[in-house]
């Protein structure tokens, strides 16, 4: 092996007669440098870019140890150049940063030197509703809504960006932040002028959700973190984590007519969720991926969170130089892109093997047209056999004679960055619209249809290839440019719909082209759905009725009466090839851009000029959180808790603070119109991240959340031991703190599943919940707890929350002594049974570094903040 610890040596070359300089890692590091994956060399220049002397040097031997096992538990400080979020993340870490400055002023520092140190990119994408569809004005009144909806909390984010230095907010209507990401932002390597030339290095990002990963198909190593792991890095720490693991996926061939990139990432998820990735980085490689455009690479590596790995990263090629020339990047960037990575070692080989921990091979040519679901991203199945699998849940109608089939398709949506950032994916479905249209075809009025793409330049393509008509007349008129129906603003569900669900005769689906279909994920009265291409997506829509074989039967039928089928509706690859060269022009993702970031009604709303946020005591969306504060501490220790809740796999953020509408007939709908509000205009969950009391009411309230303690309660309620009461979650955690009883969480397997949500793990510290005991964790959850200092435990292999069968009464202790906390420590439990029976269980702390040893003790992220900026002003010369 070669020297780890050479000093470090910088090459050059000149372009265009600029001179460039780079760390020369091949130089420095020789084969071992190449037999390293890609994204572990990008680690390693992370590393010599930025951390000193001694640690660097351990940093730099433990990646090449590495290579020994393909495995490390060696910690690495990752230091990002940029922080990527949205408005319903950064709505929560912007609110937590206002209050921190409130904690400062009170604690006698000013509070305007708490700022961001890092770059700070805010796309206003979460909230756009479906309310208006099928209709050419669609996009206009859904964006004049959500503008009015959301007017108190968007002033606040204009504030942000005038008094937090590094903040900038992207409005409505500019596109879904991913995309933003790849069309606008990224610049896949970054230059920084110096008096030897320009110093190039990669670029490198986290983002607060967990789709971030999607840049990863550009080349652009980045992933998800929740909001309370990004304030640590706004403000100047590195992120630490356990040198990672990495999958390898080698693929092969190409794909074949027919198959899509949706179909690929579908694939993919299948694949790695059967061997259980969680938290792994993965990278793609080999001769397939050569063949892949870069807007495949997106879609596949935007479903890394599904497949539960960290990342799903591909190298840079000639494809990725290709969409940076598509979406109008300057030539001479693109020729320096192309001419660092190549020197630095971190350009695709198509031949290269390097060292994985394991290794998974995908044919490409095999991959066909799949849906998945009904309830989970990970559940594969040909997309014929929707019927065969609706048929096995057994509904019955309550009455018959409806004019809805049984399991009516109710939201059929062309949603999501996933694949709408893809123009291939929306010129093939725009295709299919036009020979539906010509064919005469229409969906179903029951049918909700939609299309909202994840930036405003894909109008202005599928227009210039002619299709905006076609997909206006099957009801796929763009509704907007934001999450909509993905992030579960899907808006009402037809009236149609909601009568016949109200007669017991149907049981509705949704389809969508989304990455996520949990129960209640895509509309809270939904829990059936199935992700899909978008030219898929428009099929389903037309038939109406997700019981239909498409393999063989009809999609409809057309008004001469002939059967048209979706072979006769697919299109041909040549003619999707024709419609992307009629269609695209690199000068029009700038331009669109451009005139969505200028929109009046977002320039003309008025924000506070203060260094300190005027908080309204009678507002409903913004209110100071109590754990802001000097004065929260750390909750390890010994101690004896009453289970809180009992719940078990697959809980996802969702079911621990969900996000879409509010139900008008929920405790939380009565706490808002008890203030003021409309029963009838409540918005969304994700609209209210910035009250503290809406939303650790919101904790738990989920419809499809069963609690085991109480498995018959309503929603949102759990058993108050000491009482035998069934309450609402919030009022028995209210009495259990009163009472000065600890309470913990017991669940199962990937808890915490799904979006990045720091608002999952907060709800649950207002609750009281000092300790989470599962039998595995989802990686961003488990952080967030964490910056919440929630001790997160997994138990014993072989225990579950079914095999500890916890009844009302029974406690559980716990000794997590804080001075002995270290990352994977075995932490003793024991189970006080309710009869005086103790059983002991051997748990061990889900902490990975000792930055996470330091957060706990400290109470959490925020208490950390303040504790450092304190000290730090206080020893200022």
């Amino acid at each position: 092996m070669e020297n780890t610890n050479a000093p470090l040596r910088r090459a050059s070359f000149t372009l265009d007669g600029a001179l460039y300089t780079h760390l020369d890692l091949p130089g420095m590091y020789g084969a071992d440098y190449f037999r390293l994956p890609v994204v572990l060399r990008l680690l390693l220049e992370n590393a010599l870019r930025n951390m000193q002397d001694a640690e660097r040097d351990a940093a730099v031997g433990s990646l090449f140890s590495w290579l020994e096992q393909g495995t490390s538990e060696s910690e690495i400080a990752f230091q990002p150049g940029r922080v990527l979020m949205h408005d319903t993340t950064s709505t929560p870490a912007l609110v937590d940063i206002a209050a921190m400055r409130d904690a400062l002023a009170e604690a006698g520092v000013d509070p305007g030197v708490l700022n961001p140190v890092l770059p700070v990119d805010v796309s206003v994408d979460h909230s756009l509703a479906v309310e208006a569809y099928a209709r050419d004005d669609a996009a206009a009144l859904n964006l004049d809504l959500e503008l009015r909806r959301n007017a108190e909390r968007y002033r606040f984010l204009r504030w942000a960006s005038k008094a937090l230095s590094n903040v900038r907010i992207h409005p409505p209507g500019t596109g879904i932040m991913h995309t933003i990401n790849l069309e606008q932002l990224a610049t896949v390597v970054c230059r920084q002028p110096g008096a030897d030339g320009i110093a190039l290095h990669p670029d490198m990002m986290i983002g607060t959700d967990s789709h971030t990963p999607m840049i990863n198909g550009i080349g652009v190593l980045g992933w998800g973190v929740g909001g309370l792991e990004a304030q640590t890095v706004m403000f100047g720490m590195p992120t630490m984590l356990r040198i990672p693991d990495v999958v390898g996926v080698r693929l092969t061939g190409a794909l074949q007519a027919g198959a899509t990139a949706t179909d690929l990432a579908l694939t993919v998820t299948q694949r790695l969720r059967a061997i259980q990735v969680s938290g792994e980085f993965v990278e793609f490689f080999g001769p397939g991926a050569a063949t892949l455009s870069a807007g495949s690479r997106c879609v596949v590596a935007n479903m890394a969170p599904e497949y539960g790995a960290t990342t799903g990263y591909f190298p840079i090629d000639g494809e990725t130089l290709a969409y940076l020339r598509q979406t109008g990047r300057p030539e001479s960037h693109i020729a320096m892109v192309g001419a660092y990575a190549e020197r630095a070692g971190i350009a695709l080989d198509p031949a290269a093997s390097p060292r994985y921990t394991r290794v998974v091979e995908i044919a490409l040519d095999r991959v066909r047209m799949h849906v998945a679901g009904p309830k989970r991203p990970q559940d594969l199945h040909p997309y014929g056999q929707t019927k065969a699998i609706l048929a096995d849940l057994d509904f019955t109608p309550r009455a018959t004679g409806g004019a809805l089939p049984r399991h009516a398709i109710a939201i059929a949506a062309i949603t999501s960055c996933t694949n709408t950032s893809d123009p291939r994916l929306l010129m093939a479905a725009g295709l299919l619209a036009r020979k539906a249209r010509q064919a005469g075809l229409k969906a179903p009025p029951w049918v909700k249809t939609s299309l909202g793409p994840g930036s405003p330049a894909a109008a202005g393509y599928l227009a210039r290839a002619g299709l905006m008509d076609d997909l206006a007349a099957v009801g796929f008129d763009i509704v907007g440019y934001g999450c909509t129906t993905c992030i579960g603003n899907s808006g009402p569900l037809p009236a149609a719909v909601r009568e016949a669900m109200a007669a017991g005769t149907v049981h509705p689906v949704a389809v969508l082209s989304g990455n996520r279909n949990f129960t209640g994920r895509i509309h809270p009265d939904l829990d059936l759905g199935f992700l899909m291409s978008p030219p898929l997506v428009i099929a389903f829509a037309l038939a109406g009725d997700a019981e239909k074989d498409l393999s063989q039967e009809p999609v409809q039928y057309a008004p001469d009466g002939r059967a048209v089928h979706l072979r006769d509706l697919w299109p041909a690859e040549a003619d999707i090839d024709a419609a992307l060269a009629a269609g695209l022009r690199p000068a029009d993702y700038r331009a669109a851009f451009r005139i969505a970031s200028a929109n009046p009604a977002w320039q003309a709303l008025q924000s506070p000029d203060s260094a300190r946020f005027p908080w309204d005591p009678a507002s409903t969306a913004l209110r100071r959180p109590p754990f802001a504060s000097t004065e929260a501490g750390s909750q390890l220790g010994r101690y004896a808790a009453h289970p809180l809740l009992v719940l078990g796999d697959d809980v996802t953020t969702d079911h621990l603070s969900p996000a879409s509408a509010i139900p008008p007939d929920s405790l939380i709908a009565d706490f808002l119109v008890e203030r003021g509000d409309d029963r009838s205009d409540l918005n969304v969950f994700a609209s209210r991240r910035g009250n503290w009391q809406v939303m650790m009411r919101a904790a738990f309230y989920s419809k499809s959340l069963a609690n085991l303690l109480c498995p018959d309660a309503p929603v949102g309620h759990t058993l108050h031991a000491p009482s035998g009461r069934m309450e609402p979650i919030w009022e028995a955690a209210g009495h259990y703190a009163q009472a000065g009883q600890p309470v913990v969480l017991v669940a199962g397997a990937r808890f915490g599943t799904g979006s990045s949500r720091d608002w999952a793990a907060k709800g649950q510290r207002l609750l009281g919940i000092r300790a989470v005991l599962a039998v595995s964790f989802e990686r961003i959850h488990r952080s967030n707890l964490i910056g919440m200092g929630i001790l997160p435990l997994r138990l014993p292999e072989g225990v579950t929350p079914e095999t500890l069968r916890i009844q009302s009464g029974d406690r559980i202790e716990i000794d997590a002594d804080a001075a002995a906390l270290a990352p994977r420590l075995a932490v003793p439990v024991r189970i006080l049974r309710a009869n005086g029976a103790i059983e002991p269980l051997a748990a061990t702390a889900a902490v990975e570094t000792r930055l996470e040893v330091s957060l706990l003790r400290k109470g959490g992220v925020i208490p950390a903040i303040l504790s450092d900026t304190i000290e730090s002003a206080v020893h200022k010369p």
